[in-house]
């Protein structure tokens, strides 16, 4: 019983269970060890360039990409991220006392319905009371909305500790991956048990996917949000940042994600006769905030993955309902290497068939 063969599963076992226990040791920092790897993944190019301006020098140009990174990326994260959170809470406090009224906004867009609207709505069974049911569930869901949120946003105050520990830890991270990077993904290469062209193939998708997805996201999130926030200020529409933030948040759904905000304030605005401002946020919002998306997102998403746009869309989608905010990036990295692998497949089924085709001999007439 004692066979080589036995101590080559015993071994495989064993590695995969020590493999699955860190795993799981680490899986309370997992957002910190995974926004490390994708902060080195994009600061890669810049840690290369600095690295051969100090003469090779890799752990002062780790350093410096560091402080770079928190310049450009850490910093204005944790200013918006703070803002954020009391934004929030005054918003929900504002809804709670009464300051903010939907279905008294509602009951104004109702009022501004023109009667021919109204008959027609009532002839394919459409009436004021069934909307005014949907308003009040609306506006009941969109009140324990902002108390859950309200929640998690003073929850995570009150963890400043673990925080402070996850950020550090990114950042520790963060260095020794921009540092060690090459060796680890070496290191890699040669301990996956696969082909060394596919392992480098595989690897290097992995790579493109995650760039493009994490820049292409941020560029067009930060962008749709600037638009929005811009267009509310202008309009004189209250908490226009505050606005612009969870436009910026939305527009990580591709097609749909800012309209979700100023449409229904558009309508708003051409319901209580408030008409230049309405049409001016509709033309806005349609030709500069959705050309931005359609635009941007191709060039800096789309043109590396190679994924069609229903594809990000449901992939984004799914991501973010299993992990969270991780997942705009988790779903698309996931629908790229699933076509990547069965892209490699087909490939190695191609010239499978084409090897065993050239060594059956020609068949005489």
């Amino acid at each position: 019983m004692n066979t080589p063969r036995l101590h080559h599963i015993v071994f495989l076992s064993l590695l995969l269970l020590v493999t699955l226990a860190f795993g799981w040791v680490l899986s309370p920092y997992f957002g910190a060890v995974f926004w490390a790897m994708i902060l080195a993944m994009l600061f890669n190019a810049p840690f290369q360039w600095l690295k051969r301006k100090f003469r090779g020098q890799a752990t002062l140009a780790a350093l410096v990409t560091l402080v770079i990174c928190l310049v450009i990326v850490v910093l204005p994260l944790a200013l918006v991220g703070m803002s954020l959170v009391s934004d929030i809470v005054a918003f929900t406090q504002r809804v709670n006392n009464g300051e903010i009224d939907y279905r008294h906004y509602y009951q104004q867009v109702l009022q501004a319905i023109p009667p021919w609207v109204d008959d027609l709505a009532r002839r394919v069974g459409i009436s004021v009371n069934n909307l005014d049911e949907l308003a009040e569930k609306i506006g009941s869901a969109a009140l324990q909305a902002g108390q859950v949120v309200t929640t998690h946003a003073l929850s995570i105050g009150q963890n400043t500790f673990q925080f402070m520990v996850s950020f550090v830890i990114m950042l520790y991270l963060l260095f020794f991956l921009l540092r060690d990077g090459v060796a680890i993904s070496r290191l890699i290469r040669n301990a996956v048990p696969m082909d060394k062209m596919h392992t480098t193939y595989l690897l290097g998708k992995f790579t493109t996917v995650v760039r493009a997805t994490v820049k292409g996201n941020v560029v067009v999130a930060v962008v749709q949000g600037a638009l929005g926030a811009l267009a509310f200020w202008f309009l004189g529409i209250t908490g226009a940042v505050f606005w612009g933030v969870i436009m910026a948040f939305l527009s990580l759904l591709p097609a749909v994600g800012a309209a979700l905000i100023w449409a229904p304030v558009a309508i708003y605005l051409l319901a209580t006769g408030q008409t230049w401002q309405g049409l001016a946020l509709v033309a806005w919002g349609v030709i500069v905030i959705g050309m931005s998306d359609n635009v941007l997102r191709p060039i800096l998403v789309g043109k590396d993955t190679k994924l069609p746009d229903y594809v990000v869309l449901l992939s984004t989608i799914g991501g973010m309902s299993l992990v969270g905010i991780n997942g705009f990036v988790i779903g698309p990295t996931v629908a790229a290497m699933f076509m990547a692998f069965w892209a490699l497949f087909n490939y190695e089924s191609e010239r499978h068939a084409e090897r065993n085709a050239a060594d059956v001999p020609d068949v005489p007439e």
